[in-house]
């Protein structure tokens, strides 16, 4: 089986240990990569400062131009980097083809948007002149969580190598297989040796080291609120700025008039895709007391005949990643045993016997001040609460110390605008759900979901500094 190499410097680097990546639909092994040190780290942050001042004085022009070639021949291999996050991550194949769309988007979006990300002319009394400038960063970090690496990877690094950055990527040891590819596609676009650079591994040799290293000048990190603690602090030693995307548990809140024909396949997709390992996912369901039999029966209905399966063969419902993320699904028999209700989950249907399947579960009767209804499960499985105003259900939705997204299902104007206005979220749609939202929509959360911003025009201010020039005429 050949090893997946770390890129460093423009070269494929192997070493003398390895990490085994499983399939987790079978549980068995899909492959191997290198299992990168502190020593990986050390080379990957050298290639990228020396690589610096050549990238970030290569013209606007010059930079677009290298991301549209790799979002071309993203967009050529789609197939095949679809086929292998499926298989790394165990996510249906569709939903793999639509993150391999996704990956080249990003690098669309950016090499367009570097070109309009202009500084600003100041307000100045007579005699002087100031205006603004994007400064890149330098050498940015990038830890990049197992559930979206190809989509999570490029929305991370395509805006810092598009304001000018050197990037060193660190992908989660479960599921680095597309990221290295990605990177050797790099190469294949033109990017100079050392301006893309990854190096697999595990959290805590690899992971660490890149987060607390002194050569970095900025560190973007996604994943669970105790690891990006972690992260963080091991940054701050160095004064080297964070941007944190961590979890959430966001709420669909449907009220009397809402058109359930839309709603519940949109909520059953929300806490459906990728096994409902999203940090968006739609793990809350609020309903209002008038429509809590109805949807509670029609979700019910759907998540009943949600077919199970492995990745490539493109079920409704995939595997989760690994033994020990299928042993967070602990929390459904703890809610059941505090007096929850299971409206259909585990022992209603035969689940694959090889791989880490968790079937479809819908919990009804959650107090609010429960486990199951406050954090994150990580898997195919919604909670319910129930409300009679919307005070309630605002107090609801807020009542976590999350603040990913949220959806809003009605049609009365004046509840829509109450709620948008009093929901503590980054992103917060009506009628509709976006699971983070399209590539132009800035994404990120409030309270424990993390600080920062990605997506949109405002991840390019993310990746670089402001610096103010002001001239003083002396003619």
């Amino acid at each position: 089986m050949t090893v997946q190499p770390a890129i460093i410097d423009g070269r494929e680097v192997v070493g003398a240990q390895t990490l085994d990546v499983l399939d987790p639909s079978t549980g068995q092994l899909l492959s191997q990569t290198i299992r990168g040190t502190a020593e990986h780290i050390d080379a990957a942050v050298a290639a990228a400062r020396s690589a610096s001042h050549g990238w970030s004085h290569t013209s606007t022009l010059e930079r677009s131009r290298t991301l549209r070639r790799l979002a071309d021949l993203i967009t050529r291999d789609r197939e095949a980097l679809a086929l292998l996050e499926s298989q790394d991550t165990g996510k249906p194949l569709s939903q793999a083809r639509a993150d391999a769309d996704v990956a080249a988007r990003y690098f669309e979006f950016y090499a367009n948007a570097i070109e309009s990300f202009f500084g600003r002319s100041l307000p100045a009394d007579g005699g002087f002149v100031a205006y603004t400038r994007h400064v890149p960063f330098g050498v940015t970090a990038h830890i990049i969580p197992w559930n979206y690496p190809m989509q999570i990877g490029c929305r991370t690094i395509a805006p810092a190598l598009a304001v000018g950055n050197c990037v060193v990527v660190k992908p989660a040891e479960d599921a680095p297989l597309s990221v290295i590819r990605i990177a050797q596609l790099a190469l294949e676009a033109g990017f100079p040796p050392g301006v893309v650079n990854v190096v697999p591994g595990l959290g805590d040799e690899a992971g660490i080291a890149l987060a607390g290293h002194h050569g970095i000048d900025h560190l973007s990190f996604i994943g669970s609120v105790p690891i990006g603690s972690v992260v963080a602090t091991a940054a701050a030693r160095n004064v080297v700025p964070v941007a944190l995307e961590l979890g959430g548990k966001s709420p669909n809140i449907v009220f009397p008039d809402a058109d359930l024909a839309v709603a519940l396949p949109t909520i059953a997709r929300s806490m459906l895709q990728n096994a409902g390992q999203t940090c968006s996912a739609g793990s809350r369901l609020l309903i209002h007391e008038g429509v809590r039999d109805s949807v509670v029966s029609g979700l019910r209905q759907i998540l009943a005949r949600t077919s199970m399966g492995a990745g490539p063969d493109d079920p409704d419902l995939g595997p989760l990643i690994s033994a020990k993320q299928r042993r967070r699904t602990d929390m459904v028999d703890r809610a059941l045993d505090a007096g929850a209700r299971q409206i259909v989950g585990p022992g209603d249907r035969e689940v694959p016997a090889e791989g880490f399947y968790f079937p479809p579960t819908l919990i009804d009767g959650c107090d609010a001040g429960s486990e199951i209804f406050r954090e994150e499960v990580f898997g195919p499985v919604v909670a319910t609460g129930s409300f009679a105003s919307v005070e309630e259900a605002i107090a609801l939705a807020n009542g976590t110390e999350y603040g990913l997204i949220a959806a809003v299902w009605s049609k009365d104007l004046d509840v829509v605008h109450a709620m948008t206005e009093e929901i503590r979220a980054g992103q917060v749609y009506v009628n509709t759900y976006g699971a983070g939202g399209g590539v132009e929509y800035p994404f990120g959360g409030f309270g424990k979901s993390g600080y920062g911003r990605e997506k949109g025009f405002e991840a390019l201010g993310e990746y670089c500094q402001t610096k103010a020039i002001i001239h003083k005429v002396t003619r």
